[in-house]
């Protein structure tokens, strides 16, 4: 007999068919693929290039912090919308990496459990029945989920290749603009690397003021840039009037599980944010936000992540190169984006993306992340755990890309 339960599932999450849909969700598929290649193959290494975290501990004395912070009586309690230590670090942090000066920490900074939370919260704000969030895809689905949970509409402006992995603003048809409430980017970009322009910059500022739309740029990977200087949203002239940016701990620092973020940009924007955020949640573990104020204060913890990930990707993209893909190097992030391959010489077919990644777990152990959204596409992340006695080594890296190009290199693939 079935639970009256199931019939008061909410439809924003599938109604009284929660639970019995028989589809499988790509990332599950991974799984399930990586348990059977590993029961299949139990003497070869499963090489997880599929993780989107990273591979490292936080700084150690960013972990001193938080243990010295976390004995204290007075940091036991609630933080509601912040400790006011973190906000004020704020401006001077993107000032120092990003040039923005100006910032004001009372009103145009406040912190959120990971940027997750912020993604998750901001349609809350703003999206009424009806209203529209604009979003790239592929990428992050959070603000889009919660905008049709409100009864708002998604409008998906798709990367593509042939415009830099930058959305054509100037597509949006006029009636998608006049129900249009927020623009939701990301860059540097997740999955593909590509990192925004200036000009690119202004053009959103100048199409958020003619059709009164705010911006929301979600800069997770915002310092982890090649070949150019991190760049900020706020930078340009006007952002601050039409948008906020969202600069996450988690890859900068690495500080994924620690879950600690903060918006910062147009007043009214974070002051709406707050009001929302205070019926959600009660603020993330002070000595938490201790910790976080260090990192700000050490960019540098940062400039060294950075440094291992471009040595890393230098490497994939030469190896991924000699086998035949169109690899480049990524403006930033810690991912490569590669066309998926038709199929191979002696006849397998890749129908999508998905099918390649598959391929290559089910019978290399490789594991990659595909995406079939604007294209086919496979997410190939250099933040895999490479480590001799409890750090982090190159010999070891190499020792594993090594093994990738190897198990890869019987195989001619056509594209």
């Amino acid at each position: 007999m079935e639970s009256y339960i199931q019939n008061l599932f909410a439809e924003r999450i599938g109604g009284k068919n929660f639970g019995k849909e028989d589809k499988v969700y790509k990332f599950e598929k991974i799984k399930r693929a990586k348990l059977e290649a590993m029961k299949k193959h139990p003497d070869m290494e499963l090489i997880d290039m599929g993780v989107g975290e990273p591979d490292e501990m936080a700084d150690p004395k960013v972990i001193e912090v938080l243990c010295r912070e976390a004995k204290k009586y007075e940091n036991r309690g609630y933080a509601d919308n912040g400790i006011q230590e973190l906000k004020d670090a704020v401006p001077g942090y993107m000032e120092r990496v990003y040039g923005v000066k100006g910032i004001d920490p009372v009103n145009e900074v406040i912190h959120s459990i990971g940027s997750k939370s912020a993604l998750a919260y901001l349609p809350a704000v703003f999206i009424n029945p009806g209203d529209i969030t604009l979003t790239t895809v592929p990428g992050y689905p959070v603000t889009a989920t919660h905008t049709k949970w409100y009864g708002g509409k998604v409008y998906n402006l798709p990367l593509l290749e042939e415009n830099n992995f930058l959305p054509d603003l100037e597509s949006i048809p006029d009636d998608v603009r006049r129900k249009a409430k927020i623009l939701y980017l990301n860059y540097p970009n997740n999955p593909t690397g590509a990192q925004a322009t200036v000009e690119f910059y202004k053009e959103v500022v100048d199409f958020a003021q003619d059709n009164n739309i705010i911006v929301v740029q979600d800069a997770a990977y915002g310092p982890l840039t090649y070949g150019s200087e991190p760049l900020s949203f706020l930078s340009i002239e006007g952002a601050m009037e039409v948008g906020v940016e969202i600069h996450s701990f988690s890859k900068a620092f690495n500080m994924t599980g620690w879950r600690l973020a903060f918006l910062v940009g147009n007043e009214l924007i974070i002051k709406g944010f707050a009001n929302v955020k205070d019926n959600f949640d009660s603020g993330q573990f002070i000595p938490i936000q201790k910790a976080g104020i260090y990192c700000l204060n050490h960019p540098e913890i940062t400039e060294r992540i950075r440094k291992k990930y471009e040595r890393r990707l230098k490497k994939m993209v030469k190896i991924f190169r000699e086998l035949g893909f169109d690899a480049k190097m990524p403006g930033g992030t810690f991912y490569l984006y590669l066309k998926a391959p038709k199929g191979t010489k002696d006849g397998k077919v890749f129908r999508n993306a998905e099918e390649f990644s598959q391929y290559l777990i089910r019978e290399k152990l490789i594991s990659t992340v595909p995406w079939d959204d604007a294209g086919s596409y496979i997410r190939v992340a250099a933040c895999f755990p490479a480590f001799k006695d409890g750090k982090v080594s190159e010999e070891e890296e190499d020792r594993i890309l090594e093994e990738v190009k190897n198990r890869l290199s019987d195989v001619e693939f056509v594209f």
